[in-house]
């Protein structure tokens, strides 16, 4: 108490030796999404890794650096307002599962299919990136709606919709294709990969208390520059010259003129939207159990805007909070690390550095890490989901199978283009093979939601609900937002498609209709409202 008789004024500790812990936890997260974003774009795809570094990266990095700004200013008037002096600040960054599905899903497949058609590599690189920016500010204008009703979605859609479909993404996108990069360099992938399991899936700590990530990715580094040079490594050996990308994130109406093209992948888009919307709630109502009672709205508000200003300045990837707040307060962190990611992050977009990274590791070192990501990504759905659940989680998969198949044979590197044109149209005894891999690959996130909630009514016995959701997919896929016949997803309206693509809208939906009135006069029956699901499998 002050002499005066008066409380001494109010100071909140918002740097400590925690904040040290929590910047590198964090900000190695967000290095390491934007590291893989790359890897996929340039090693996966032949994008050109100028415009990766110098067009893409620098908003994408100013809206980590923007929204972890207003995030550690909202902890201090937190701590401020309820007198709190151990107030923690919700951490964000670049959100895993969508950052690398839009990479997957829409930049490569998209800068594939616009050299398909004729666009030289520049010209189609730069339209990808119009296409990426314009999927960002549309995703960010989503979420900014969603964030006022964030809860109510939550509510209608099944969890094991919203995690299965992000599952699907992390079994076909982030894991198995990941997989195979391991496998060019076996020895170099498989020490790395080893190492991963053993400290992050195992938990077994390394000698010394060494962080198993940086080991794995130093050791896995310093392995392959010893082998390959003698070609011991696998692949074709290429010296590494160090070199930084400059580049500001500086506002542009460039997206635009990605619009039109962006539209065709707001099946992919809405739900990863959606995916973020809910799992900020999920993450402020766990920093509410540990102590730091946020508001819902502002937390989603900030990521929206986080997005949006990414979108507008070049960014390609969405920001999110994150999951781990208890755990940064458990280190003692408050404000400061949050704080340092922002600007560690936002310098590295703008002055290249996490290019200079990128380059310095081989792809085969940085997979085994996306590896572990699916594997939470998968085993969090079914851990999350009820147990009588676990069928309605795997159904979801599927159609991300579908889209990663399409990804593949859609390739021209893989298969010639008119091979792959030839086979859309194969005759056979139903519809061409190709053809219902490609339409059921396309909108596969929305597809997978829809499945995986349709299933967990089935299961709960709320079989006109599962009927309404089939009644979805029937609508949705009549018009190509899910299961457009055309390999590119475009929306569409049917009558104007020719044969034998025309025969997927009619017949598809035809079918999910014939689905929905067979499980609505199943409801009248009074087997339906007996027994119950089966709780093992």
């Amino acid at each position: 108490m002050a002499e005066n008789g008066n409380q001494a004024p109010f100071k909140y500790e918002w740097f400590t030796m925690g904040d040290i812990n929590g910047f590198f936890g964090l900000m190695f997260d967000n290095i390491t999404v934007l590291s893989i974003m790359a890897s996929i774009m340039i090693f996966a795809f032949g994008f050109p890794a100028e415009i990766v570094y110098t067009k893409m990266f620098p908003g994408t990095a100013f809206g980590v650096l923007f929204g972890d700004i207003i995030y550690t200013i909202m902890a201090f008037r937190l701590a401020k307002r309820t007198n709190n002096a151990t107030v923690t600040a919700m951490p964000l960054g670049l959100d895993t599962p969508s950052s690398i599905g839009i990479a997957l899903a829409v930049l490569g497949p998209a800068f594939l299919g616009f050299k398909a058609n004729g666009m030289p590599e520049h010209e189609a690189a730069m339209m990808t990136w119009y296409l990426g920016m314009a999927t960002m500010v549309l995703i960010g204008v989503f979420k900014f709606v969603f964030s006022f009703i964030g809860g109510w979605l939550q509510k209608i859609i099944p969890q094991a919709g919203l995690l299965g479909s992000l599952a699907g993404i992390g079994l076909a996108l982030i894991g198995f294709i990941p997989l195979i990069e391991v496998f060019k360099m076996p020895i170099v992938g498989l020490i790395a990969l080893g190492l991963i399991m053993y400290t992050l899936v195992a938990g077994i700590k390394l000698p010394r208390n060494f962080p198993g990530v940086f080991g794995a990715v130093v050791i896995g580094t310093v392995l392959y520059y010893i082998l390959a040079p003698y070609g011991l490594a696998g692949g074709h050996y290429q010296p590494f010259t160090a070199q930084l990308h400059f580049g500001l994130p500086i506002p542009t109406l460039d997206f635009l003129k990605g619009m039109s093209e962006a539209i065709k992948y707001l099946p992919i888009a809405i739900p990863f939207a959606i995916l973020t919307v809910v799992g900020g709630i999920n993450v402020t109502e766990s920093a509410r159990v540990a102590g730091d009672d946020f508001k819902t709205r502002d937390i989603l508000l900030t990521e929206a805007i986080a997005t949006l200003v990414a979108g507008i300045c070049g960014g390609v990837a969405q920001s999110t909070p994150y999951i781990g707040q208890p755990a940064y307060k458990a280190m003692g962190a408050r404000a400061g690390y949050t704080l340092l990611t922002g600007i560690f992050i936002g310098l590295g977009g703008f002055l290249g550095y996490v290019g200079f990274i990128v380059e310095l590791i081989p792809a085969a070192v940085i997979a085994p890490i996306l590896i572990f990501v699916a594997l939470d990504i998968m085993c969090q759905a079914f851990h999350a989901c009820p147990v009588r659940h676990a069928p309605a989680v795997a159904m979801a998969y599927f159609p991300t199978v579908a889209r990663m198949l399409q990804i593949k044979l859609s390739n021209p590197g893989m298969v010639p283009t008119e091979i792959f044109a030839k086979q859309l149209i194969a005759v056979d005894k139903g519809l061409p093979e190709l053809q219902i891999i490609v339409a059921l690959g396309n909108g596969f996130i929305l597809t997978g939601m829809l499945w995986g909630a349709f299933m967990a009514k089935l299961i709960d016995r709320q079989i006109r609900t599962a009927a309404v959701y089939v009644l979805a997919c029937a609508v949705l896929t009549f018009f190509g937002i899910i299961h457009s016949a055309i390999p590119d997803g475009n929306m569409y309206l049917p009558w104007t498609l020719a044969y034998p693509g025309n025969q997927v809208p009619y017949q598809f939906t035809a079918g999910y209709l014939a689905l929905a009135a067979l499980l609505f006069a199943f409801s009248f029956s009074k087997e339906s409202k007996e027994g119950h699901a089966p709780e093992h499998y």
